[in-house]
């Protein structure tokens, strides 16, 4: 486990939500993974009256379980 704190909550992110969101993707686009190669992600602050909020969006092609 990593010990600089905002790594560490991606790590935590991933193990909470990890297998929500691969249902979520396959109930989407059926069986298969997010490309880590044609990949983008994209990173803005967003103003919120209880503290600026990070909105990451990550942005990764579908591949079939049969392509990869």
């Amino acid at each position: 486990m990593p010990t600089d704190p905002l790594i560490y909550r991606w790590y935590e992110i991933v193990s909470v939500y990890g297998t929500t969101i691969k249902e979520l993707i396959h109930e989407e686009f059926g069986d298969g993974i997010m490309s880590a190669i044609d990949f983008s992600m994209d990173i803005k602050r967003t103003p919120d009256p209880k503290g600026d909020r990070v909105n990451v969006v990550l942005s990764g092609k579908f591949l079939p379980y049969k392509t990869y």
